[in-house]
């Protein structure tokens, strides 16, 4: 027979005692259903109420919780989840890891951090390295955090250009019969990187540096026969480019300059018979040091909690 016990945790915030519980007691009920632990609100303090090994458990996600509020001012469930995830495996100091500063404020006061323990070597990887490969499934991160980085970079006038770029391919179609100008075409496949460009700089700062040519968003092809000195660069959806496309854009890399190259291996959208240049470039590139190899995995999703699910599910399957 297990042994309750009972455990407080003085909370002198009220504002910090709602976010703990979550929005509609969410934490609460989440804590209530993975640990069997009830979480109750008395004044200025919380109650744990479970077994002891439980409640220790709980303690340490509220703890945590707190740094968190402190450091960067985001507790949503989304993180909560995550942090209890990596304490019932035993993980939680690959949390304390990332409880950090933040990387960049976006226009509209929003922090942007790792949230997981893998987006944190990512940071601390492209930090390192000069040219960095970010390699995950949907929803890890991989585009955002490199986005933010090359935004970092050129506000601390590390690089003085930031260029992204993708190549225009998508599974079942052609450009040829699309309809509209070039730059209709290829502006659909480009959306992502305006998208997290948009978000993380606003739309007035944004327009003023494209129209400087401070910022460049465009397709893949465009770099060939170019080199980017004091540029931070990254290459988007790298898993659709070929050997030769790879190669291409990985020699534009120029002096002072800063390359990020992200990818799905296991979403590969290119015809029959062509192999991708990432998985190509990984291995051929393996024992070059000063390059650097990230692999984020279905724990590093920070999308709706489904999407992990789903993630998980596909790979039971394949």
């Amino acid at each position: 027979m297990t042994q309750e016990t009972h455990k407080s945790i003085q909370i002198n915030d009220a504002m910090l005692m709602r976010e703990l519980f979550g929005s509609g007691d969410r934490h609460a009920r989440m804590i209530r259903k993975e640990l069997g632990v009830d979480l109750i609100n008395r004044d200025d303090e919380i109650m744990l109420q479970g077994e002891a090994s439980k409640v220790a458990m709980a303690e340490e996600l509220l703890q945590l919780l707190i740094q968190e509020k402190y450091k960067s001012g985001d507790i949503g469930v989304q993180k909560a989840e995550y942090f209890l995830q990596q304490i019932l495996r035993g993980k939680s100091e690959t949390v304390q890891k990332f409880v950090s500063e933040p990387i960049y404020m976006t226009a509209k006061g929003k922090t942007i951090k790792p949230k997981t323990s893998g987006q944190a070597h990512y940071v601390s990887v492209m930090e390192e390295k000069d040219m960095t490969f970010g390699i995950g499934p949907a929803g890890t991160g991989k585009t955002y955090l490199a986005v933010a980085m090359a935004v970092k970079a050129f506000g601390q006038k590390e690089v003085n250009k930031i260029v992204l770029t993708r190549p225009a391919i998508e599974a079942g179609e052609s450009l040829g019969f699309l309809p509209g100008d070039l730059k209709e075409k290829v502006d659909p496949y480009l959306r992502p990187l305006y998208d997290s460009l948009f978000d993380i700089l606003g739309h007035e700062k944004f327009q003023k540096y494209m129209e400087r040519g401070l910022i460049e968003v465009a397709p893949l092809a465009y770099m060939r026969g170019r080199t980017l000195d004091y540029a931070f660069v990254i290459l988007d959806e790298a898993q659709n480019t070929t050997q030769e496309q790879m190669k291409m854009f990985l020699t534009r890399m120029g002096v002072g300059s800063k390359a990020v190259v992200t990818g799905d291996i296991t979403q590969i959208d290119l015809p029959r018979g062509k192999s991708s240049g990432l998985v190509h470039a990984l291995d051929v590139l393996k024992d070059i040091p000063e390059i650097g190899r990230v692999y984020l995995t279905q724990q590093d999703v920070v999308r709706h909690s489904l999407v992990q699910k789903i993630i998980n599910a596909y790979e039971k399957v394949e």
